[in-house]
C-alpha cells in the first residue's frame, strides 16, 4: 500500500529516532519520489544550556513506498541560534 504524505513524514521521524536515538526537532521538507519518499529531518545532536546553543543536524532520509527506510545521511550541523540562508 502506498503511504500518504503525512504517514511518510511520521514514519521517517519514527525510524530515524529509533536508528540514531536522537530527538527529532522538526521536519524541514518532504517530497514524493518515483520509488518512495525523501524527507528532511532536523534532530538534536547535543543538548546545551542555554537551549539556543543546542547542536542540530539535518538528516536526509529516503523511504520506499511501504515506509521502509532505504537510506539516511547527515547533511550538516548547526547551532540552534544560527539561522540559515538559502544560496
Amino acid at each position: 500500500m502506498i503511504m500518504r504524505f503525512d504517514e511518510a513524514i511520521q514514519q521517517a521521524k519514527l525510524v530515524l529516532h529509533e536508528l540514531t536515538g536522537l530527538d527529532i526537532s522538526s521536519v524541514v521538507g518532504a517530497e514524493k519520489e518515483d520509488e518512495g519518499w525523501l524527507v528532511g529531518v532536523e534532530v538534536v545532536e547535543k543538548r546545551s544550556i542555554p537551549d539556543s546553543m543546542d547542536i542540530l543536524a539535518l538528516y536526509e532520509t529516503r523511504l520506499d513506498e511501504d515506509g521502509n527506510m532505504r537510506e539516511f545521511k547527515r547533511l550538516r550541523m548547526r547551532k540552534r541560534i544560527d539561522t540559515e540562508t538559502e544560496e
